[in-house]
Formats: structure tokens, C-alpha cells, sequence
């Protein structure tokens, strides 16, 4: 009797593509959002979503969520929320005599906080730690969150009433920020006469586990990255130290960052070394944010800093 072949493994590509198409089934007509999304992810990265109300942050989140088969946990911060509100608490059990550490809804593998500046700084400061060494203190004792481990923050525009602008270490932590934006018209018309965007999320199925995203994001690492490349993403560092319209130039962090996102874009699309083309698609997302205008100078172009520096 004949033996059938082995099943070959789909590339990576197929594979994320797989989850693009399911993710644009329920996001619609934000393919891009959702790509940069799952770039950040990929980077094992946070991620800053930033627009008005409506217009789809929370959807993207929990679609993610789905497609990636993660543990989902959304906390709505608001002025009142506490540190422990997200992290958890020590509890006093009389029986041992000791007491025992509860976790909070930070414990899970993708972490919603929604309109995170509604909350106070010393709240949104409780995230600090948890992003950057992916455990929480509580008591003196360390405690690991799951892995892999996500925020997903979204962020009402600053003119809104009731917010808090996030401090630069906050912001730092993000991998990316990106908007939503408004759907255009043939995306809004779909929207209106479609189903509840809400009752379609619950319906959804993993397109692959969280071990399957771990194993791609350890190949996400391995994308070749060739030295004028390197060449170029310092040069593209050291024009913002150099440029007089920025208040400061970017850390070395944001370098590791914009590489970290690029491989992860050059893998999305196929391909197993980083191009130029790859860095300036995820510039605006990765250092948008963390460059602040110089005075009273005109607001932050990455644009013109990609056009300043020329590709070696």
C-alpha cells in the first residue's frame, strides 16, 4: 500500500497572509492598519492605536486576538481606575496566615486598554514594567506574564475632553502607533448593511495558536538584515540628532525598534532580507511617535526625514 506524502508546511507567508484576509473579512477596508498591526505583533511589540471614537480601534484588537488564538482581556480605563485595578492584589487568607497574590486582567496574552489616556499617569505608569520585562512586582515578588504577551492601547486625540497625554516613557514602550481613519465609501456602505461587527468577532475561529505566532516570531528574527542597510537606518538616526526641527534625536532602542518592525514586514511580504522599501513603509509608525517638534516648529514630518536621507 502506497504511503502518502507528508502535508508540507505552508510558508509563513501564506500563512500570515491566511490571517490578513480573515482579519479584512470583519476590519474592513484597512488592510494596511491591518498588516502594520500584525507587523508589531510579529516584532513581538506593543501597539498604539490612535483615532476618534467609532471608527474600529477595539474591533482591530479583539479581531487580533481571535485570529492569533490569544487569551483576550480588555480593561476600560477611566480617571478612577487604579494600579491594581490592572495588575492585581495581595490578598490576606486567615487559614495559611500569609497572604496570596491575585492576578489582574493584565495576566493574559493580549491586553486591550482602551482609551488608555483617560486614566491618570500614576495608572498608566503601572504598565511600564509589565511591557518592557513582560512580569508584574507586587510585594517585593515577581510575577511572569503569559506568553507571548501583547498590549494593545487605544488613544482618544488629545483635544478630546478628559485625557491624559501619554509621557515619553509610556510612549517609548510601543512598538507602533498607527490610526484607523475613516472607511471609505464602498468599506463604510459594506458596514451599514452587513451584520453586527460585534456578533461576527464571537464567531470567529484561530487561523493559527499562539504557538504557532511564537515560532513565527522567532523567524521573524532570523530575516537577514545586510550592512548598508544597517548603514542606512543609522543614518536615518542620526539625522534626528542632527535636525534642528526635533526637541531630541531618536535612542538606539527606536533603532532596534525600526529593524525589528521592518523584518517583520520584509517576512509579511515574502521575502527573507530587509529592503530600504521595507524601513520607510514602517518609519511613520515606529518613530512617529517618539519624535517631539523643536519649540514652536511645524509638527513632526517622517516624511521629509525619509526624503532627507538617501538610501546608500
Amino acid at each position: 500500500m502506497a504511503i502518502a506524502p507528508e502535508k508540507a508546511t505552508p510558508p509563513a507567508s501564506h500563512l500570515l497572509d491566511a490571517v490578513i484576509l480573515r482579519i479584512g473579512q470583519i476590519v474592513l477596508g484597512k488592510e494596511r492598519q491591518a498588516r502594520l498591526s500584525l507587523a508589531c505583533l510579529l516584532a513581538r511589540g506593543h501597539l498604539l492605536i490612535e483615532d476618534l471614537p467609532g471608527v474600529g480601534k477595539t474591533t482591530l484588537a479583539h479581531v487580533l486576538a481571535k485570529v492569533l488564538g490569544l487569551q483576550f482581556k480588555r480593561v476600560q480605563f477611566t480617571a478612577d481606575l487604579l494600579p491594581a485595578d490592572i495588575l492585581g492584589v495581595s490578598i490576606y487568607q486567615p487559614e495559611g496566615k500569609n497572604f496570596v497574590f491575585h492576578p489582574g486582567p493584565l495576566f493574559a496574552q493580549l491586553v486591550l486598554a482602551d482609551e488608555i489616556n483617560r486614566a491618570t499617569p500614576k495608572t498608566q505608569s503601572a504598565l511600564l514594567e509589565a511591557m518592557e520585562e513582560r512580569q508584574v512586582t507586587a510585594d517585593g515578588v515577581t510575577h511572569k506574564l503569559p506568553e507571548p504577551f501583547f498590549v494593545i492601547a487605544t488613544q482618544n486625540p488629545h483635544h478630546l475632553i478628559g485625557t491624559f497625554p501619554l509621557p515619553e516613557s509610556q510612549l517609548d514602550r510601543f512598538l507602533m502607533r498607527i490610526e484607523m481613519g475613516y472607511p471609505d465609501r464602498a468599506a463604510e456602505r459594506a458596514l451599514l448593511k452587513g451584520r453586527d461587527r460585534r456578533e461576527l468577532v464571537e464567531s470567529l475561529q484561530p487561523v493559527i495558536s499562539a504557538d504557532k505566532l511564537a515560532s513565527l516570531q522567532q523567524l521573524a528574527t532570523r530575516v537577514h538584515v545586510a550592512e548598508p542597510l544597517l548603514d542606512y537606518v543609522q543614518n536615518l538616526l542620526d539625522a534626528t540628532r542632527r535636525a534642528g526641527e526635533f526637541a531630541e534625536g531618536l535612542s538606539p532602542r527606536a533603532g532596534l525598534s525600526l529593524l525589528a518592525a521592518a523584518r517583520a514586514w520584509a517576512m509579511l511580504h515574502g521575502r527573507d532580507m530587509v529592503l530600504p522599501e521595507d524601513v520607510q513603509e514602517v518609519a511613520p509608525s515606529v518613530i512617529g511617535h517618539r519624535l517631539r517638534p523643536a519649540g514652536d516648529g511645524r509638527a513632526v514630518s517622517v516624511a521629509r526625514l525619509l526624503e532627507s536621507v538617501p538610501i546608500p
